[in-house]
Order: structure tokens, then C-alpha cells, then sequence
């Protein structure tokens, strides 16, 4: 092994899915060499033979202890084909695979997600170079030990790890764009809580910066339920995560610790003027605060919000990650990110502008004084503002998109703009395809996802520097504040307020969730016709969304129930399986309101009537037990 060095190779062609890795004959070869050894490792077990599985787990995995493993050395690593049996459960969508951390951390679990996702992209992964990294949760560090020597095993050329195996989701996709890589593995999962009795998630990234396709999903999971051995390097000594530098291993491979931070604020700066917003956070009359929830935008925060924009280091909160978030839940809501609600609504609070991130960095919540942006709300005002404020967008939009459940809002603007609007199923894959076709600028979902882009994931510190824009632009010249509520009133009085809200029942059996989205699939959509009633609201259309993707022509189906109604008001239900345990239901409720006097009611009050009504005809509370929403946004 040599000295670690910088080395420029950025690696990896971009090439279409289809071939397969071909099986590792019985004899032994070197890695890099011409011609394979004639000898196996005395005592190893004889490829597809009955052995007992061995275990690669947190605890044993490089280490030279593999049992029944057949090892041979390649150059100066030794390589073994390890023994093992499918394990259940490893179904893998979008969002990657989830399930509680102690189940990753146990036996093969994780070893064998990953050398399926290898056996599933086939012979084109071979000679190519990937990143990783991950949100700092518990397990990350060992995991990507783990997944480095499988790697290597595979035949990878190169993987970038992102100093101590911290990399946010949209940083991930930057560094995969920028430096031409085959793609990526992040390990996270998202919004939800850490530590060892919590979750823990994997993903991978395609070659765009995009969240796998399915037909990369759905082939890891076919690999899963027929996988028999695991490729790995149990000699090669561990990384040195924390130090920045390439590390190489004989002649083929090699792994190289970059910095979390730079590619990621290189791009920032090419989105936004940093000159403008540098001046307006140096302004007196202006205060913010950030919320990282102990999670990975604590290693982002300080860089760019003081050192690369000049403001305070006492503008940081819970900043500084920890594994388990500080034993909070990373959700940039209004019931998890409760301090940052409790300075935001301070009635002599200091702070004019208060954000947060979630776990992996891709979500965000935007606050003003007192004063709230709903997601649906956020992506819409900054699409409005975006070829005024953003130079990324000095052109002007290609067209936006949101999902299905968030409000109407966006429809409102794009109509406005004279832009191409788009409705798609909850997924960041369907905007990815919008993008990359260069159909689609600016994007989100309700659930406190906004992008642009820039890259191919939602980005929480893209959405934060977004609407610092709009506000320094807004108050260039301007003798008082122009505040998040001027902003957002100025906004409604244009194009009218589309009233939002969320409930989330979480944790809820799952059993009795289906049980319920099939009675509303079954018995309330047929009735639902055209002009019937619903207690005071009359309904325009009912149906379970179905979504033809312009790009690919891919056909999603069952995507949420929706009620529209002939106000343009709309009640939907989705089912949401983002956590490791039980389902969520999700209940969105959205009405809209041009009376200009109406601008600044309660939410709760306004949508109370439509609420009631969703709750009665969805019968939640005979279904479930429930009698409140665990969240409300």
C-alpha cells in the first residue's frame, strides 16, 4: 500500500444498464494480472458448495477470519468469494433500502444488499468510479468499510469517500455530476431517526446524480433473493476516513477521502451571487438562524454560512452532527425542529429568518417571524422569484413540476410565467427525468422537499440560499426590512393562497392502513361521481392518480387517492412506507382562496370543514384507532 496522494482521474463513462457480472471461476486469479494462479487458499471452501454462510457483519468483516471463505490473492489484496443465503426483506425502491440499524449492523445484511446491487449493474460497474458517503449516523463509518472492500472485490476502479463517511444526498449527486463518476452509494435514511435501536438506510445514485431507476432497483432486489456469494477484501486494511487523500491498493484500485464541502459550495457558487447575499447577512438589520438537528448540514453550515458568506457563527444551531442527531428526529417540521419554531415564534425574538434541514440535507423548512412557508408555498414563491433573484435562472425557467399531493400553487405561477408545468407522482426520480431533458428548473414536494436543476436530488441548503435571495434582492435600496411575510403576502395578494395542510398518522398497522386506502379505492371512488356531495362541497372528479412519464413513457399507477371538488379544493390520502416499521397515512387537505381580505387566516380554521369531511368519509378513525395526527403540517 502506498502513501496517500492526490491523484485527478475522475472515471467513469456513462453507459446503459443490461450486462451481468460473470461468475468467479473456481480457480484463483490476481487482480491486474494476465493469467489467473493455479492455487486456492489452503482450507478454502470450493465455490457453491454447501457450506454454511459466513458472516460479514459490523464486527467481522476485514478481518482474515472467514471460515468456510474461499480466498485467493489478487496483487496485494486478498480476495474472497464468501458464502451466504438470501435474506427476506430486501425489497429496494428510489429511497434505496430501510430497515432498523441493528438489522444492517447484524450478520450479512448489508454485505448482501451491496453485492447485489453489483451482480444487478453487471459487467459495465467493472473498471468504473464511484463516491459514497452518508448522512453521520450510527454505523456509517464501519459500513463504508465495509462496502469499500466489496467494492474493490468487484472490480471498481475507484470510490471517493467523503471525509468520515459524511456526504449530504444533494452533495452526492453534485460530486457524481461534476466529476463524471458512474455513480454513487448514500447512506442514509433521510428524515428518520438515528442511532443503534433506529434506522439506518442505503441508496444508490445513477450516473446523472439521480436516485436509481427501477429497473436498477428491481433487479437488485431479484439479486437478493438469489445471491450465494459475496466478493470482498478482507485484508485490505481500513481507510483512514479522516484524512483527506487517495490511498492506493496495488495497481486497479484505489480510494481517495475528499473533502464533503468543496464541490458541493464550488456549484452554490455558481447558482447564486454570493457578492449579494454576503453583503445582506453582513447587514444590521438583519438576523437569521440555521437549524442543522445535529444532522449532516452541520458539516455544511459553517463553510458556507460564515466562512463563505460572512455570517455569524452564533447563527448556528445544533450544528454539529452527532450519530444519533442528539437523540432527536431530523424532520424539519414544526414538531420536530421545536426549537427552532420556539426562537421563530418568540414574541420578542431577535431572529428574522429561520430555516432547517433534515437528516441527509435534501429537505428544508423556511420560517419567517412569527410566520411559517409551507413547502407548497416555498417552491412556488421561489419559482416566481427565481429569474430575478437567482443568476442560475437569469434566462428564465424551462418549465416547473411539483408532486401530486402538493398544493396547486405552482400551477398558479407557471400559468403566469408562460412556463411548462408538470404534475408527477411523490418520487424525485420523475422530476430527474424532467430534468435531464431539460424540461424542468425548479421543482418540490410538500413533504419539505424544493430542488432546482443543479443537481438531481431535493436540496435543503439550495432552497435555504434560494429564498436569502429573494430576500436580499427584495431588499436592495429598501429603507425598512422586507421580511418572509411581505414576501409571501405580496406573493397571495398576485395569485391567490392555496390553504395547505398535512396530517400524518405514523406508526400506523399496516394491515389496517390498506384496509383503509382499499375502502376508499372501493367504496368512496365509485360513488364519488361527477356533482355529488360530500358534505358541503360538490366533487368535480375522484380517481387513484395515474402518472405516463413524457420522457420514458413509464406508466406509474396508484399513486394516492384524490377527491377534487368544483372550488378546485382537494382531499388525498397516500400511503408513505419511508420508515423501517408499520405505515404512515398521509391525509392532505387543500383549499383556494382569492378573496385578498382572506390572505392571513388560520390554516387549521380556514380548512376545518374540508378536514371534517375527509375524516368522515375515509372513516380513519374506525380504521385505525387514531383520534389525532401524529404530525401536523
Amino acid at each position: 500500500m502506498r502513501s496517500a496522494r492526490v491523484n485527478s482521474s475522475n472515471g467513469g463513462s456513462k453507459v446503459a444498464p443490461g450486462s451481468r457480472r460473470k461468475s468467479v471461476p473456481n480457480s484463483s486469479r490476481t487482480l491486474g494480472a494476465s493469467s489467473p494462479l493455479s492455487t486456492r487458499h489452503p482450507g478454502a471452501a470450493i465455490l457453491g458448495s454447501k457450506s454454511a454462510a459466513s458472516d460479514l457483519s459490523r464486527l467481522d468483516l476485514g478481518r482474515g477470519d472467514l471460515g468456510a471463505a474461499r480466498a485467493v490473492i489478487m496483487d496485494a489484496a486478498q480476495v474472497a468469494s464468501v458464502p451466504t443465503e438470501p435474506i427476506e426483506g430486501q425489497k429496494t425502491g428510489t429511497s434505496g433500502l430501510r430497515k432498523k440499524a441493528k438489522v444492517f449492523s447484524s450478520g450479512n445484511y448489508l454485505a448482501n444488499w451491496v453485492q447485489s446491487l453489483f451482480n444487478a449493474l453487471g459487467d459495465e460497474v467493472k473498471g468504473q468510479s464511484i463516491v459514497l458517503g452518508g448522512d453521520g449516523r450510527w454505523f456509517n463509518k464501519e459500513a463504508a468499510q465495509i462496502i469499500t472492500k466489496i467494492a474493490a472485490a468487484n472490480g471498481l476502479k475507484k470510490v471517493y469517500v467523503g471525509q468520515d463517511a459524511v456526504l449530504a444526498t444533494p452533495a452526492a449527486s453534485a460530486i457524481i455530476r461534476k466529476r463524471g463518476l458512474y455513480g454513487g452509494l448514500i447512506m442514509s435514511a433521510s428524515h428518520n431517526p438515528g442511532g443503534p435501536e433506529e434506522d439506518w438506510g442505503i441508496k444508490f445514485n445513477y450516473n446523472s446524480g439521480e436516485p436509481a431507476p427501477e429497473k436498477i432497483t428491481d433487479q437488485i432486489y431479484e439479486e437478493t433473493k438469489t445471491i450465494s456469494e459475496i466478493l470482498t477484501c478482507p485484508d485490505m486494511p481500513d481507510i483512514d476516513l479522516s484524512a483527506v487523500g487517495e490511498v492506493q491498493y496495488g495497481d486497479t484500485f484505489s480510494v481517495e477521502v475528499i473533502s464533503s464541502v468543496d464541490d458541493y459550495l464550488e456549484l452554490l457558487e455558481e447558482v447564486f451571487d454570493f457578492d449579494m447575499l454576503r453583503k445582506f447577512l453582513s447587514s444590521p438589520k438583519f438576523s437569521f438562524v440555521f437549524d442543522a438537528l445535529h444532522a449532516v448540514t452541520g458539516a455544511y453550515a459553517e463553510p458556507i454560512f460564515v466562512e463563505a458568506l460572512g455570517g455569524s457563527k452564533d447563527s448556528l444551531k445544533n450544528c454539529v452532527p452527532k450519530e444519533d442527531f442528539g437523540g432527536g428526529h431530523p424532520d424539519p417540521n414544526l414538531t420536530y425542529a421545536k426549537e427552532l419554531v420556539a426562537l421563530m415564534f418568540d414574541e420578542g425574538g431577535k431572529y428574522d429568518f429561520g430555516a432547517a434541514s433534515d437528516g441527509d440535507g435534501d429537505r428544508n423548512m423556511i420560517l419567517g417571524k412569527d410566520f411559517f412557508i409551507t413547502p407548497s408555498d416555498s417552491v412556488a414563491m421561489i419559482a416566481a422569484n427565481a429569474q430575478e433573484c437567482i443568476p442560475y435562472f437569469k434566462d428564465g425557467l424551462k418549465g416547473v413540476a411539483r408532486s401530486m399531493p402538493t398544493s396547486g400553487a405552482l400551477d398558479l405561477v407557471a400559468a403566469k410565467l408562460g412556463v411548462p408545468f408538470f404534475e408527477t407522482p411523490t418520487g424525485w426520480k420523475f422530476f430527474g427525468n424532467l430534468m435531464d431533458a431539460g424540461k424542468c428548473s425548479v421543482c418540490g414536494e410538500e413533504s419539505f422537499g424544493t430542488g432546482g436543476d443543479h443537481v438531481r436530488e431535493k436540496d435543503g441548503i439550495w432552497a435555504v440560499l434560494a429564498w436569502l435571495s429573494i430576500l436580499a434582492k427584495k431588499n436592495e435600496g429598501a429603507t425598512d426590512l422586507v421580511t418572509v411575510k411581505d414576501i409571501a403576502v405580496q406573493h397571495w395578494n398576485e395569485y391567490g393562497r392555496n390553504y395547505f395542510c398535512r396530517y400524518d398518522y405514523e406508526g400506523c398497522d399496516s394491515d389496517s392502513a390498506n384496509k383503509m386506502m382499499e375502502h376508499l379505492r372501493t367504496t368512496v371512488i365509485p360513488s364519488a361521481t361527477e356533482g355529488s356531495k360530500m358534505g358541503s362541497f360538490t366533487v368535480a372528479k375522484a380517481d387513484d392518480f395515474e402518472y405516463t412519464d413524457p420522457i420514458d413513457g413509464s406508466v406509474a399507477s396508484k399513486q394516492g387517492i384524490r377527491i377534487v371538488f368544483s372550488d378546485g379544493s382537494r382531499i388525498i390520502f397516500r400511503l408513505s412506507g419511508t420508515g423501517s416499521s408499520g405505515a404512515t397515512i398521509r391525509l392532505y387537505i387543500e383549499q383556494y382562496e382569492d378573496d385578498k381580505s382572506k390572505m392571513l387566516l388560520d390554516a387549521q380554521e380556514a380548512l376545518k370543514p374540508i378536514i371534517e369531511t375527509a375524516l368522515e368519509v375515509s372513516k380513519l378513525k374506525e380504521f385505525t384507532g387514531r383520534e389525532k395526527p401524529t404530525v401536523i403540517t
